[in-house]
């Protein structure tokens, strides 16, 4: 038995959602703000069936206007609701535990639902009861000098009055849901209505879901640290103290121990009798009152339990070394290990607590243990980190014979990609942030599916990419798909310089290559995410075959002249080697094709709200000056690109670790110096590398970002980060 769906409703950022989860290990990933906190807190609060822990900053801003009009008595608005339905994968065996969620004797299939929704007592009285109030509140309105209220007590609207009344106006309840009304996707039927269950059939809604359900979670806040700095700080001492007073009825038949502590007992208060027998017999010269002047006695108390309750009562050490001839090596106590070390064995104690508690419940054990596990990666290492994700369903897995009846399932929130490369992409569940007319909301989607619909080799090209590289694409606010090395390396810096809006968003940079980037557009597509392809037109000789030259760079290597030959741009009838220009955007294989491609042709628009934006930039004509000529002229690659828009600098001799100089250069014309260069970055002997390491030690003052860069970078920054207001005298970067 495993929970197969979760659907959450007008809950934060979850406007309407639906989570997919494994039947073991299911990871939640997504920018900040996401939504993925806010799936674990929906499960917290329901699960703890108290209408006291909600408020009503817990719905969905949308749902506010709608609370306000129905306050208003706007016709056609209604109270707002929030809801969690929660379908169960059930097998025969566990028939008899979902008895009360059977919407029929004539229920088929293996999924049964119950729902729990957080919705008003009573629209009507709550409507008056706010009526009420906010008469009260206009009555005592305070005039101001201008006409207007200088003080206007609430409520004022319906949210307001809800604020402060809604453990009083609002309930739980609790549904059963009927797969039969539910399509695959799990939205209901039309004017299909749940079964409400109530205490007088039997068990009451909260006590069936808790009898098959438990919840745990282990916060990403665990407040371990290096030194006792304050009373929120953990140790392992502690940690392993609390999980040994939660156990204690565990070793209360160990006679060993008992008889051993009793021993140490008895040689204790001997000892402490000789030394504390002269101060003793003095004070009892001095009377005490009450039961005759009793004898002063001081007594060890070995209680097992206060042993290791007592945080000094005992420690974890850490042994240097293994035992050698019988000696054991010196050991350390805990605060002396690395942060993140002890920070492993803390989460793996706390989960093997949660566990024992779970399973130490003798009557009506719940046949289902949910666990959240919330940022693991905090104070751990890459390998760390693996080595958790790796091991960690072997600590909750259930053992023996209640394997069959009993089962366990984790959800990790994380925002390491490290954790992404152990696990590939089956177990994602990522969430989306959508912007809507009327807010913010969250999808989420499941990579399992995307797995399952991806054909190869592009579902194995782009699991082992992002394998090799531990992308951080799931984290991201927007992609930028580079071209190569020289792209990523620099960048960073061309964004400081042309378009420093996007230093404050977080940009996920795939070093991708014109001859693979088109593999990477059915993941972009099914993520929804804004992406930016920084590429190179690629020109090549005309006359071979484009599925000869599909995935595969330039042809440098092929004889000059020869068709499929790399050539410069101008060249008669040339055309483009790159397959993301041809499959992907703008769908175009001529280089006049490219050059004359308008935006929105390389531009990929929203059919939908939430479907990508995509944009490709790549080399374009520009305006090249050199000593008294102008000519019009675009660049093969972006070092051609970066020599011809820089032209003047990159030909003077303190540039010439950049290897874009040519040696009498001054007595060449435009068109000469063009050629120059192209062979001279084509050619073996330029190692794009070290131009990119040479630029970075130059002053980004002396330089320009090429302008097709820019372009692309305006247009991402003004996609995902808002417009900074213009500083007085500040000159901007021109595209």
């Amino acid at each position: 038995m495993h929970i197969d769906t979760l659907r959450i409703r007008n809950f934060r950022r979850l406007k309407d959602v639906q989570i997919n989860l494994a039947s073991d290990l299911s990871i939640f990933v997504g920018a900040n703000n996401s939504g993925k906190t806010s799936a674990s807190a929906a499960l917290q609060l329901f699960m703890a069936a108290s209408r006291e822990r909600f408020s009503v900053h817990d719905f969905n801003a949308e749902s506010w206007v709608e609370m306000n009009a129905f306050g208003e008595c706007v016709e056609g608005a209604n109270l707002p609701t929030i809801s969690l339905d929660l379908w169960f994968h059930v097998q025969a065996q566990d028939l008899h535990r979902v008895v009360n969620l059977l919407p029929s004797l004539a229920w088929e299939g293996n999924l049964v639902g119950i729902r729990v929704e957080f919705a008003p007592i009573d629209g009507a009285s709550l409507l008056a009861n706010f009526s009420e109030a906010r008469e009260r509140a206009r009555a005592n309105i305070r005039p101001g000098a201008n006409g207007e209220a200088d003080y206007h007590p609430e409520p004022r609207t319906l949210h307001d009055y809800l604020a402060a009344n809604l453990k009083q106006e609002y309930e739980l309840r609790y549904y059963v849901l009927d797969h039969a009304q539910f399509d695959a996707e799990f939205n209901e039927a039309a004017g299909y209505t749940p079964l409400l269950l109530t205490s007088d059939k039997g068990r009451s809604g909260k006590d069936i879901l808790s009898s098959l359900l438990r919840v745990d979670f282990l916060h990403a806040q665990r407040h371990l640290a290096d030194a006792a700095a304050g009373s929120r700080v953990e140790d392992l001492s502690r940690c392993l103290s609390r999980f040994y007073d939660r156990n204690l009825e565990k070793r209360g038949d160990d006679f060993d121990a008992i008889r051993a502590l009793a021993d140490s007992e008895a040689m204790l208060n001997d000892h402490l009798q000789r030394v504390f027998e002269p101060t003793l017999s003095r004070l009892s010269t001095l009377g005490y009152p009450g039961l005759s002047n009793p004898r002063l006695l001081i007594k060890s108390a070995l209680n097992p339990a206060t042993i290791m309750s007592s945080h000094d009562g005992a420690r974890v050490h850490y042994a240097l070394g293994d035992p050698e001839e019988g000696i054991d090596p010196p050991t350390l106590p805990d605060r002396y290990n690395g942060l993140g070390f002890k920070n492993l064995i803390y989460m793996v104690v706390e989960l093997l607590d949660l566990h024992a508690q779970w399973m130490d419940i003798e009557e009506n054990r719940p046949p289902l243990h949910l666990v959240f596990v919330e940022e693991p990666e905090a104070h751990l290492h890459a390998q760390l980190q693996q080595v958790f994700i790796r091991k960690v369903f072997d600590i909750l897995a259930v053992e023996g014979e209640e394997r069959e009846n009993h089962s366990s399932q984790l959800v990790v929130t994380t925002h390491s990609p490290h954790i992404l490369y152990e696990r590939g992409f089956r177990p994602i569940r990522y969430f989306r942030r959508s912007t809507t007319a009327a807010g913010q909301s969250s999808d989420v989607l499941n990579l399992s599916a995307f797995y399952d619909q991806t054909a190869n080799p592009t579902r194995d090209f782009l699991e082992r990419y992002l394998k090799l590289t531990h992308c951080d694409l799931f984290f991201a606010d927007a992609a930028v798909l580079v071209e190569g090395n020289v792209e990523r390396l620099l960048l960073p810096q061309m964004i400081e310089m042309a378009e420093p809006r996007l230093q404050s968003a977080y940009l996920s940079i795939l070093e991708i290559g014109g001859a693979f980037g088109h593999r990477f557009r059915t993941l972009i597509e099914f993520l929804g995410i804004t992406a930016l392809i920084v590429t190179d037109i690629d020109s090549v000789r005309a006359g071979i075959d484009d599925a000869a030259v599909e995935d595969e760079g330039p042809h440098d290597d092929q004889e000059e002249g020869s068709p499929g030959s790399t050539c410069m741009v101008h060249v008669a009838d040339a055309v483009t080697s790159n397959q993301t220009l041809i499959q992907w955007l703008p769908a175009r294989t001529t280089i006049a094709e490219l050059l004359e491609a308008t935006d929105d042709q390389r531009t990929q628009s929203r059919a939908e709200n939430d479907n990508a934006l995509v944009r490709v930039t790549y080399q374009t004509v520009v305006d090249v000056n050199w000593a008294a000529e102008h000519q019009l002229m675009a660049g093969r690659t972006l070092e051609e690109a970066f020599a011809l828009e820089n032209l003047v600098w990159c030909q003077d001799v303190a540039r010439a670790d950049l290897k874009l100089r040519i040696r009498g250069g001054d007595g060449l014309t435009i068109d000469q110096l063009a050629e120059r260069l192209h062979k001279r970055i084509k050619g073996s002997g330029f190692n794009k590398t070290d131009f990119a390491l040479a630029l970075l030690a130059q002053d980004p003052q002396t330089w320009v970002v090429p302008r097709y860069i820019a372009a692309g970078l305006h247009w991402l920054a003004d996609e995902i980060t808002p417009t900074l207001p213009q500083v007085e005298g500040e000159e901007g970067v021109a595209a």
